[in-house]
């Protein structure tokens, strides 16, 4: 079953909101004084697997060149 443009985008606006909120969450933690550096870790990690995952949907939508 192949997923249809709608759903990767869909997908997409997910993931990207979901980085956002990451990204808010690691600026606010790196703000406070009593940082928690494994927890800060962990949601840096959290994020690059997001980046991964936007790349993986968004190389979907381009046709594929190679044919």
């Amino acid at each position: 079953m192949t997923t249809g443009w709608s759903e990767i985008q869909q997908r997409l606006a997910v993931l990207r909101e979901e980085h956002r909120d990451l990204d808010r969450a690691i600026a606010s933690l790196v703000d406070t004084r009593s940082m928690d550096q494994l927890h800060l870790r962990r949601l840096k990690k959290r994020k690059l697997r997001l980046k991964d995952q936007i790349s993986y949907w968004e190389d979907q939508l381009l046709p594929d060149l190679d044919a």
